[in-house]
């Protein structure tokens, strides 16, 4: 998914709840408390994942993460040839504002036993939507596809979204994304577009 457009449109406070209970069904149904937002999610395979924000000190993480993507797979979030994901972008894409911009990190262990980022999702303020609606963003790692953590990242941006004011969540697909159009239409997002590129909006 192509990144979103950060701007400021408010006053709007965005605060990661904590889970009540983990709930299995892939929502965040329970307390909507301010506070530490972390969750592990077991996928299909029987891995499991953590889930929680983006922090600014994940800059480092997030080079690592989209360097060691296929080039179809960063072709297919950023709708362009993008190899190396500078400094200044790292700083933008693994820093919380509030009112603007929200990123969910999925990490898992690495081979030497630190935490390494398996998916990044997203929404942010975007100056040509509605003030009820954000884009939002996504990628997986490859060898981490098709497991249901698409799915579960985007189920509780959406419902994170909705608790904080917006209605709709948008982003772009580009043709040939067959797993991601499909992860759409099981959220019973709109799909429109044409060859190239099909917009998706989540209702929320």
């Amino acid at each position: 998914m192509k990144a979103a457009t950060l701007r400021d449109t408010g006053q709007r406070v965005i605060s990661w709840p904590p889970m009540a209970g983990g709930d299995r069904s892939g929502g965040c149904s329970g307390a909507w408390q301010r506070g530490r937002y972390r969750e592990r999610v077991l996928l299909r395979d029987g891995r499991s994942v953590l889930l929680r924000p983006a922090h600014h000190h994940d800059a480092a993480l997030l080079q690592r993460f989209f360097a060691e993507l296929s080039p179809r797979s960063r072709l297919l979030r950023f709708h362009g040839a993008v190899n190396v994901l500078s400094d200044a972008a790292a700083r933008t894409l693994s820093t919380q504002v509030a009112s603007r911009h929200v990123a969910l990190l999925a990490l898992a262990d690495g081979p030497d036993g630190l935490p390494e980022a398996c998916a990044e999702a997203r929404y942010a303020v975007d100056e040509d939507l509605d003030g009820d609606e954000a884009e939002f963003g996504i990628a997986v790692a490859d060898e981490w596809q098709q497991l249901g953590l698409g799915h579960a990242l985007l189920t509780r941006l959406a419902i994170h979204a909705r608790a904080n004011g917006f209605s709709r969540l948008r982003g772009s697909v580009m043709a040939g994304n067959e797993p991601m159009l499909a992860l759409l239409q099981a959220l019973d997002a709109e799909l429109r577009g044409h060859a190239a590129e099909v917009r998706g909006t989540i209702p929320l």
